[in-house]
């Protein structure tokens, strides 16, 4: 008994040590001062309104949220195919593509977008909504591969066979054996893919334009400049739009289809 009270004591302090920080920017962006205070000596949605009326902010959420959702299904429908051909099939080369595939989880960003604009240069693919679509596609695709991949078991190929023996052609299979079992990977990946296309700096920074800005990029170039609670209103909103995407995942699909074991 006393153990256990220890042990939820113990998640308590680190969940309060975790929701603190964020707190902390939501009373920031609240307080009427003209910089950063905490607590804030009154409350006011002043900052609110001086970000909303600033149509660069209002462009670099758009450019985020288009390019993050983009990002993410292109990644979905290039890391299922991909993830299938290196669970189920032997051919040369497998274990070589496994590892480029998953290579952009271990390099850094920075490295990346280098490489990426010197590649786009001399194929005049730089400084475009299609640019930056194809660096977060590289840089999210190993989200959603790394998460389907556990769930292509030996052990559910036999489902797959039984379905061919009963008749299925492969396009049946795939959506109604293969696909309930890697779904919740590719929620879990989907999720992860988005948050990581919304809040990348490193890449993104070396295909943005004063017209085409994303929101951390946007953020980034405004703090070494200038600090006031506009800055922490914007990283509200940016706390409230992953809070509301948590929620509505766990409304519409359920937080436990994450981690429920599939059994074959």
């Amino acid at each position: 008994m006393i153990a256990r009270l220890i042990v939820r004591l113990v998640a308590l302090l680190a969940l309060a040590y975790l929701v603190l920080p964020l707190v902390v920017i939501v009373g920031a962006s609240l307080t009427t001062t003209s910089y950063l205070a905490f607590p804030p000596e009154s409350l006011t949605l002043h900052w609110y309104r001086v970000m909303l009326d600033d149509p660069s902010y209002v462009a670099a959420f758009t450019t985020s949220t288009l390019l993050a959702l983009a990002a993410t299904a292109v990644g979905i429908v290039l890391a299922v195919p991909a993830s299938l051909a290196i669970a189920r099939f032997e051919f040369p080369g497998r274990a070589a593509l496994s590892a480029m595939l998953l290579s952009p989880l271990v390099l850094p960003y920075v490295v990346l977008g280098a490489a990426l604009l010197q590649y786009g240069a001399a194929i005049g693919l730089v400084r475009s909504f299609a640019a930056l679509l194809v660096g977060h596609v590289i840089i999210v695709m190993p989200f959603v591969l790394r998460s389907i991949l556990p769930l292509l078991t030996p052990e559910q190929r036999a489902l797959e066979e039984a379905s061919a023996d009963l008749g299925a052609r492969p396009v049946t299979t795939f959506f109604l054996v293969v696909l309930p079992q890697i779904r919740s990977g590719i929620v879990a990946g989907g999720l992860l893919a988005f948050i990581s296309s919304w809040i990348n700096v490193e890449l993104s920074i070396f295909n943005t334009t004063s017209e085409l800005n994303t929101i951390p990029v946007k953020m980034f170039n405004y703090v070494q400049y200038t600090i006031d609670p506009t800055i922490a209103a914007v990283s509200a909103i940016t706390i409230v739009v992953a809070a509301i995407t948590i929620i509505l995942i766990d409304l519409l699909i359920g937080l436990d289809m994450l981690s429920e074991p599939r059994q074959p």
